[in-house]
């Protein structure tokens, strides 16, 4: 039986299970990344004291957003693979429990949730690094304005990739994609409060 490593690397070679597993990571990895910048200029306008404050509230939404990608994913996943399952049994008159499709099911929907549990760690905790040297190199200001310009920068890496592989400009793609950080970075500015 090969491992789960050699499994996951063959289902990776299947284009309908890598696009979705893609989407999975891309999508929540936009809303981390967008929540990371919201809670930088928001802890820093609320007078946060210190980076340390800052990395704690952005790990919390770590934890929040990737737990909840990865559940809302398995729980998805495996009530659409029971159905795909389910229409194969019917059409074949055949029992399909412990068979190399309902185990090919079983891995995809774990590589689905684990890539859309990725997307919103990386999200958030690629944003906060400036707070790890906040007080050495960085002033609480300076820290926000890195951590939203690196935020701005993943968002920009995920639209760039997403342009490239739909065979878009991957420039525009990543400029759309990195606005979007932007825009959040600014209505946290002028937000009352």
């Amino acid at each position: 039986m090969p491992s789960l490593v050699s499994r996951l690397w063959t289902l990776l070679g299947r284009e309908e299970i890598r696009s979705i597993s893609r989407r999975y990571f891309i999508s929540n990895g936009f809303d981390g990344t967008l929540t990371s910048i919201g809670i930088v200029v928001g802890a820093v306008l609320s007078g946060v004291p210190d980076g340390a404050t800052v990395i704690q509230i952005g790990l919390g939404a770590a934890v929040g957003l990737g737990t909840s990608a990865v559940w809302s994913v398995w729980e998805i996943e495996r009530a659409e693979t029971k159905a795909d399952i389910l229409r194969m049994e019917r059409a074949m008159l055949v029992d399909l429990d412990d068979t190399q499709i309902q185990r090919q099911h079983r891995g995809a929907r774990l590589l689905h949730a684990v890539m859309s549990g990725l997307g919103p760690i990386i999200g958030i905790v690629v944003p906060l690094a400036p707070f790890v040297v906040e007080g050495t190199v960085f002033t609480m200001a300076e820290a926000a304005v890195a951590a939203v310009a690196l935020g701005i920068c993943v968002l920009a890496s995920f639209g760039a990739y997403m342009g490239s592989i739909s065979g878009q400009r991957w420039y525009v793609a990543a400029i759309r994609m990195g606005l979007a950080g932007l825009v959040v970075a600014l209505v946290n500015l002028v937000l009352p409060g």
